[in-house]
């Protein structure tokens, strides 16, 4: 006899299967949320001290040379992140790690704006930076593991929310320290940091002492693939092409302002183009996903993201203030490699286990090499002068990008070359 509809949904298995249901929607916008709002923070405090340096120099007192070592603070704190986060992981799982980044850069951000020194400053920026630099780590094997199905369509959006907090903070910078300080200018962000903890205090709320919050939204439990990352030319690619994308990019938006003010650009348009390089990120965050979802080797785009870069730094060593915006849209297109690395680090694993050691090598191997970018970049300038050398800098970081991108753009997985 066949069951009728009244009936079939009174029975408890379907009750249960009704249940499970709902857990796995509830339990993934949950942490949907909580990943866009971790993604909006991951860069704020990066762009929106870089307009502000040389004022915040004449008031604090620190001179242009340290403008410097502020900016190889972003990629040695992600550097370290990326070292030491995967065993954070291991200890109190994805979930609580994020939460406690999420506070570290809530808390760095808000102290660092009211300190009076410059070793203060330097020691809360990298706290700030610290927790930012954890979430670089966390987020795509949390993608992983909660959206295995959409991972191209969930990654495109928190790239893009982490261009976008990159974006805001250097058009913002400069205006509102004029209205207000630039102590609120950079204070404020530290809001956004402490707003995106509380979407992962619902998580754990939900998680009840669980290693996982719903079975129902991971995928199957598998045996943890043993290897030594670092074996593997994949990982090696990745930290190559993720290394020089970051020096590059770094370097420019620590020294992008001081280009332009040589050039005879005042300080606010400076900080404008900053977020027109930021802006344009955008653009590569919508697409870069897509483009290594669908392509088995996306090597090309890379090398089209080279000449970007090459016209660029042509540009703005020749005649920076002929087409500015030209230039800077230019330079802006060249890290388009930055989301192709992010979505990589997912392509090319099969388990959250290998995603999680992918992309910690790849972090805090890239992000080790990256920390030199600013500093060295601004070495050779005091040195020659001038902006040659500094440029030669970049365009050799470039040729190892591709170098990376060879190796890492192959259409093989991390798992099969580790062992």
């Amino acid at each position: 006899m066949t069951a009728t509809l009244p009936e079939i949904e009174t029975r408890p298995e379907y009750v249960r299967a009704e249940r499970r249901k709902r857990a796995l929607t509830e339990g993934r916008l949950l942490v949907l949320a909580a990943i866009v709002m971790s993604a909006l923070t991951l860069r704020v405090a990066v762009t929106a001290f870089s307009p502000l340096a040389e004022r915040i120099g004449a008031d604090i007192g620190y001179s242009t040379a340290v403008i410097g070592v502020f900016g190889m603070i972003p990629t040695l704190m992600f550097a370290v992140s990326g070292l030491l986060t995967p065993l954070f992981v291991r200890r109190i799982g994805l979930e609580r790690t994020a939460l406690v980044a999420m506070l570290m850069a809530g808390l760095g951000m808000l102290i660092r704006a009211v300190v009076g020194g410059t070793a203060e400053l330097l020691i809360f920026s990298a706290l700030a930076l610290g927790g930012m630099g954890i979430g670089n780590v966390v987020i795509p094997p949390l993608v992983k593991r909660y959206f295995p199905d959409r991972l191209a369509v969930v990654s495109s959006l928190y790239i893009t929310m982490v261009q976008l907090g990159t974006v805001v903070p250097a058009l913002i910078a400069v205006p509102v320290a004029e209205a207000h300080g630039w102590r609120i200018s950079l204070g404020l962000w530290a809001i956004l940091g402490f707003a995106a903890a509380l979407p992962w205090l619902g998580v754990l709320r939900d998680r009840r002492g669980h290693d996982r919050i719903d079975s129902t939204a991971l995928p199957p439990r598998t045996q943890e693939p043993k290897g030594k990352v670092w074996r593997s030319p994949v990982a090696w690619g990745m930290a190559g092409m993720f290394g020089m994308t970051s020096l590059t990019t770094y370097a420019m938006f620590t020294w992008l302002p001081k280009i332009l003010s040589e050039a005879g650009a005042s300080a606010a348009f400076g900080g404008t183009m900053v977020g027109v390089f930021a802006l344009v990120g955008l653009v590569s965050a919508l697409t870069a996903p897509t483009v290594v979802a669908r392509f088995r080797n996306p090597f090309p785009f890379v090398v089209g993201c080279a000449v970007f870069f090459f016209t660029a730094f042509a540009g703005l060593l020749i005649a920076p203030m002929s087409a500015p915006l030209l230039w800077v849209v230019l330079l802006g297109l060249g890290p388009s490699t930055f989301p192709m690395a992010l979505t990589l680090i997912n392509m090319r694993t099969r388990t959250p286990q290998g995603s999680a050691a992918l992309s910690g090598f790849t972090q805090g191997v890239g992000y080790a090499v990256a920390c030199v970018g600013p500093v060295l970049f601004g070495m050779l300038h005091d040195a020659t002068d001038g902006w040659s050398a500094p440029f030669a800098m970049l365009v050799v970081a470039v040729l190892v990008l591709l170098i990376g991108a060879w190796q890492a753009c192959k259409p093989r997985m991390l798992e099969d070359t580790w062992k």
